[in-house]
């Protein structure tokens, strides 16, 4: 177990944001088929990957993400959420100012 630890801590940015992104993939193609619970579960992954990795942006569209999930959105809606996540995980800033800008971007949705 320690190896798998060491070698996680090994891989670099980009990379951990190609396994998220792959995962983003697959979640978003099985979305409309699963259920909130196992959309949330999955959508927790990825945010304990992307704080681990210092990916903030991602784990607040993660966070805001399971708060539309929590008030019911599916379908379509849940998409363009799955979408705003795949901008924050691909974003080349990590900072408090990129985190705060996609936390705004989520903000506006959730109140349209």
């Amino acid at each position: 177990m320690a190896q798998t630890a060491l070698h996680i801590d090994q891989r670099t940015i980009g990379q951990i944001q190609s396994e998220l992104v792959a995962r983003l993939g697959l979640l978003g193609t099985r979305a409309h088929a699963k259920r909130a619970d196992d959309l949330a579960i999955e959508i927790d992954a990825i945010r304990r990957i992307a704080r681990r990795h210092g990916l903030y942006p991602a784990v607040a569209v993660t966070q805001a993400l399971e708060s539309a999930l929590a008030r019911g959105e599916r379908g379509a809606l849940i998409q363009g959420w799955l979408s705003i996540l795949g901008d924050a995980i691909g974003s080349e800033r990590h900072d408090r100012d990129a985190c705060e800008t996609f936390a705004a971007a989520c903000s506006v949705r959730l109140s349209s």
